[in-house]
């Protein structure tokens, strides 16, 4: 059967599985080089190959306006969230096991959804509250406490997932009424300014097959991101977004073939309760109304913004109010 003939659910899973396939052969990466550069040196030089392809996403932009942010102190702390993403998951990648930094990261969805009471003034029912309580034991039971020693890469794996889902929080408080050039080009610049003024202290003299390697990351954050972004408007949200689970799946097979890494029954069991958690609070969201504050995780549309890649959720809400604009022309 064509692909185009495929129902549009089927043809939306079928491209965020390719996507987060890509997106983890992303991840391979980061980890080969974290093995011989500091996460300093892996993030600027990453984000540094990716400022092409962001310049080319803003070009084709037609919104009119300079670049100032209407909320400045929440654009900043936003752009302070994305760095310390970036840095604190490129971090867990070179220091623990494929497997479980994903479990970690996993926690994501739990920790948007617990931010979203504060910052957004949502109401967590007892179902989500529920999945959250149950989504943070997986974590515990992956981190074992008391039974294995926590190193810095457990650190960095749940700081990771904090900052990226303070920041996705942000971006629903103030995406609405800011440009979507702001959401888009200020993490980037706080990379390179951040982790540019901090190369200097770590700077290690790299081969041409890892400077080529570097460029290959931000390629496939590229391409990934295109076959998200394709993947939301083929599908529905509440189909789309679970696949970014099956990078667990593609951890665990690159990570037996190229680090020599076998998931043990312990992480095994904490990803899949995290894993279950993150799907169950999705289908809850599901029955909130639409585009309503109240759907923190399903509008997220993004992995971890480590600032490879662009946040998709500014460019598919430019694209619907450049398509309703043409169908009201």
């Amino acid at each position: 059967m064509p692909f185009s003939a495929l129902p549009s659910n089927a043809r939306g899973a079928l491209l965020a599985l390719a996507a987060f396939a890509i997106f983890s052969t992303h991840d391979v990466l980061v980890k080969f080089l974290g093995e011989s550069y500091s996460p300093i040196q892996t993030v600027f030089f990453s984000v540094l190959f990716s400022f092409p392809f962001f310049t080319l996403i803003l070009i084709r932009s037609s919104a009119s306006g300079n670049l100032i942010p209407k909320h400045p102190w929440w654009s900043l702390l936003r752009a302070a969230c994305v760095v310390v993403t970036g840095f604190a998951a490129f971090t867990a990648f070179s220091l623990l096991p494929l497997a479980q930094t994903y479990a970690l990261l996993f926690a994501m969805p739990m920790l948007i959804t617990i931010l979203s009471v504060p910052i957004l003034g949502e109401r967590v029912g007892l179902h989500r509250g529920l999945a959250v309580i149950v989504g943070l034991i997986g974590v515990l039971i992956v981190l074992r406490p008391g039974s294995a020693p926590l190193s810095f890469g457990h650190l960095a794996g749940l700081v990771a997932a904090f900052a990226s889902a303070l920041g996705s929080i942000i971006v629903r408080k103030i995406g609405s009424e800011e440009r979507s050039a702001v959401l888009l080009l200020y993490p980037l610049l706080a990379n390179l300014v951040v982790m540019g003024g901090l190369l200097p202290t770590v700077y290690v003299p790299m081969p041409f097959l890892h400077l080529a390697a570097f460029a290959a990351i931000a390629a496939l954050s590229l391409v990934a991101t295109a076959l998200t972004i394709s993947a939301y408007r083929a599908g529905e949200a509440t189909v789309v977004a679970p696949m970014q689970y099956s990078q667990i799946i593609w951890a665990t097979i690159y990570g037996a073939l190229i680090f020599s890494e076998l998931p043990d029954l312990t992480t095994i069991v904490g990803a899949g309760i995290v894993i279950l958690s993150g799907v169950y609070i999705v289908m809850r969201e599901n029955g909130k109304a639409a585009h309503s504050s109240e759907q923190p995780v399903l509008n997220t549309r993004t992995r971890l913004e480590t600032g490879t890649a662009p946040r998709i959720s500014p460019i598919l809400e430019r694209e619907d109010a450049r398509q309703e604009d043409q169908e009201a022309a």
